[in-house]
């Protein structure tokens, strides 16, 4: 199994509830990158994903040149996680995936994989554009998924997300980042912190940030198009806390050298609630966070309608 990713529960789940940035410095020694176990399941998603909906994942503005951002991102990996990646400045090695990808979108299978028929990763990338196949092969090898901040006009050029918690890549690629959170409920203190936020995330300084929510969608993959709408109307609300899930996102911005851009860093990981509030002062928490939220947020998270019996779940978890 791969560790668990450094998602902080006390940090991010607070009460009042606020849609703000949240930004910490990323504590020393602190690694932003969590490598994947061979056939773990969020390798075993992004696979699939990726063999099925990789125009839906890998986007870019056309012309832009990510290639200074692949650069810092396969350094820092090399450097925080020797065992599992090297990085030459042209070609990368998944160690335990037994496949190498070049900047030049040649890639190939080395050794056998140690899941499967041990050839599945080498095969996925063989159906993705070559010049994808080396941010395909860091999102394999990584939970993290990647996108490129441009700190010089404030948009999103890049994304390589294969695990999209209910938005879709398409819809913000080039955006400016005030627009791509427009649809962000209570998002007052986010957009008035934009310009300032961007400044600091693609500055020479590692950032990090949390966020969650309450849902009854258990895959890691959630882009809008492949997920069920009805969601909560198909869980039964007397065994809510049995059928809930917990989603998090760990979020860090590694800077690239030379250019005012950082790569943003998304680690999503989804947890059954009741393993995670079964605790009391984490449902206490939760509870307190959720009955703060506004009527906005609510909506926006999809958790109006289940809003009284997850309170009162949470109550007695609590107590």
């Amino acid at each position: 199994m791969m560790a668990r990713m450094a998602f902080d529960f006390d940090a991010a789940v607070t009460a009042p509830f606020r849609m703000q940035p949240g930004l910490r410095r990323l504590a020393p020694g602190a690694t932003q990158l969590t490598p994947l176990a061979p056939g773990s399941r969020h390798q075993r998603e992004k696979l699939g994903v990726l063999s099925s909906f990789a125009a839906e994942s890998l986007i870019a503005v056309q012309g832009f040149d990510a290639g200074p951002a692949l650069n810092a991102l396969c350094r820092l990996a090399a450097a925080e996680h020797p065992e599992d990646f090297a990085w030459d400045g042209d070609q990368a090695l998944a160690r335990r995936l037994g496949v190498a990808a070049s900047r030049d979108g040649r890639f190939e299978q080395r050794a056998a994989g140690a899941f499967g028929l041990g050839d599945e990763i080498g095969r996925g990338l063989a159906g993705i554009a070559p010049e994808w196949r080396l941010a395909a092969l860091l999102c394999l090898a990584f939970a993290e998924d990647f996108a490129i901040v441009d700190g010089d006009d404030g948009t999103i050029p890049w994304l390589a997300v294969v695990l999209p918690s209910f938005w879709a890549p398409a819809e913000k690629v080039g955006r400016h980042f005030t627009q791509v959170h427009a649809p962000v409920a209570d998002n007052t203190l986010l957009l008035k912190a934009a310009a300032g936020l961007i400044a600091t995330i693609t500055g020479s300084e590692p950032w990090e940030r949390f966020v969650w929510t309450i849902t009854a969608h258990s895959r890691l993959h959630a882009h809008p198009a492949h997920v069920d709408p009805r969601r909560w109307a198909l869980v039964d609300l007397e065994r809510l806390m049995q059928q809930a899930w917990f989603r998090s996102e760990r979020q860090s911005f590694i800077a690239v050298p030379g250019r005012r851009q950082a790569v943003f860093t998304i680690a999503v990981d989804v947890q059954p609630l009741l393993e995670v509030a079964n605790v009391p002062h984490r449902a206490k928490a939760l509870h307190d966070a959720v009955a703060s939220m506004s009527p906005a947020v609510l909506d926006y998270r999809g958790l109006t309608a289940v809003r009284e019996p997850l309170l009162r779940a949470l109550s007695m978890l609590a107590s």
